[in-house]
């Protein structure tokens, strides 16, 4: 083969390997603008989860407020309810005081009442005595 030849094939296979060269540089131009694309849309589901989670991190601050207070809530009632338990057990203490007075007393109406009982029936007993020695004088 001459040289002159040669030289085209290699020329030849040269062009071949620049066209190829050039359709894969299209290629990955290609590529590159759809991943250029794809990473600009990345970047827009990421602000917009960023978002999402910024959104909800100030609702739980705000939750997080809200139960604070409502822990305070809790705790001031529970202490208004203990003093409530407390009164009432010193309402029950002087109901159970109370109760014991009343059975006093009426353990003591009714001793007086049965001795009002023995004294009228002693009257009784001394007005027939009395009406036997003094049948009465007719009142003029």
């Amino acid at each position: 083969m001459s040289e002159l030849e040669e030289l085209r094939q290699r020329l030849d296979a040269l062009e071949a390997e620049v066209g190829r060269l050039r359709e894969e540089s299209a290629a990955t131009r290609t590529l590159s603008s759809m991943t250029d694309r794809d990473v600009a849309e990345w970047r827009v589901a990421m602000r917009g989860h960023t978002q999402s989670l910024s959104a909800l991190r100030e609702t739980q601050l705000e939750q997080g407020q809200a139960l604070n207070g409502l822990n305070a809530t809790v705790r001031q009632l529970s202490e208004v309810v203990g003093g409530i338990a407390a009164g009432q057990m010193q309402l029950a203490e002087h109901v159970a005081g109370l109760d014991t007075k009343v059975d006093e007393l009426e353990e003591g109406q009714a001793a007086v009442l049965e001795y009002l009982k023995v004294q009228g029936e002693q009257l009784q007993r001394h007005g027939r005595i009395l009406e036997r020695l003094d049948p009465g004088e007719p009142e003029s």
